[in-house]
């Protein structure tokens, strides 16, 4: 059973996620919460699989809530899922510096939502790669909005020990590839692929895939050149 805290001070927001995701059979909503500050007691009191955090809220903000949740090391099992108006808020790439496993606009379809919580139980990240490339390349160019997650000189010293290999399924996971996606363009099998990837998160201390794709990031790893020369 998947278990998911929703917050957000709109009740009837609320109350419509909740009869969506209660009415799947591995699915409950074990908490919720109307701010920030009451959706990281929810979780600690809960411990989730999945929480869906609107960013606005009043007082703590879904950000700072955010940002409290994947600080917890008693939290480590829990995903939170940005919940946004705009694919393009200003404040979703902080959350996914954050901790944040991904984010969904208000006006996702149902299904939609059922299989994003789903695939973030899973450990996958919600990062499609046309969401992912203008995210990121609208927040994380340099000079822009918002500050690194962490020194420059930190987030390469966290990829010293990849391999080229390693390198290059980084950078799929980086542009938002699937790890079927990246098997097909590395020529590999799927399983070696997803082997990668979590060799890959290990050696770089972090926690799931969005993670990785901000590291890669910050690094400056996902510079075109090497895009250039994966998949042959």
């Amino acid at each position: 059973m998947i278990s998911v805290v929703l917050a957000d001070d709109q009740l009837l927001v609320r109350a419509g996620f909740r009869a969506l995701l209660n009415a799947e059979p591995d699915i409950e909503v074990v908490g919720e919460a109307g701010d920030g500050l009451e959706a990281v007691v929810q979780a600690q009191r809960t411990r989730p699989d999945v929480v869906l955090m609107d960013i606005r809220m009043p007082g703590v903000d879904g950000l700072e809530a955010t940002r409290r949740i994947a600080a917890d090391p008693a939290l480590s099992g829990t995903r939170v899922v940005i919940l946004t108006t705009f694919e393009l808020d200003e404040y979703v790439f902080e959350a996914l510096r954050t901790g944040a496993s991904g984010f969904l606009v208000k006006d996702t379809e149902p299904v939609e939502l059922l299989r994003a919580v789903r695939a973030v139980a899973a450990g996958d990240a919600l990062l499609s790669p046309s969401v992912t490339r203008r995210v990121i390349g609208e927040f994380a160019t340099p000079g822009r909005r918002g500050r690194p997650a962490m020194p420059p000189e930190e987030a390469e010293r966290r990829l010293e020990g990849l391999t080229d290999r390693e390198r290059e399924v980084m950078v799929l996971v980086a542009a938002g590839l699937s790890n079927d996606e990246i098997a097909a363009r590395l020529r590999l099998s799927p399983a070696t692929a997803k082997t990668h990837v979590s060799r890959i998160m290990t050696k770089a201390q972090v926690r799931d895939r969005a993670q990785l794709v901000i590291l890669a990031y910050e690094s400056g790893l996902t510079v075109p050149g090497w895009l250039g020369r994966t998949g042959h």
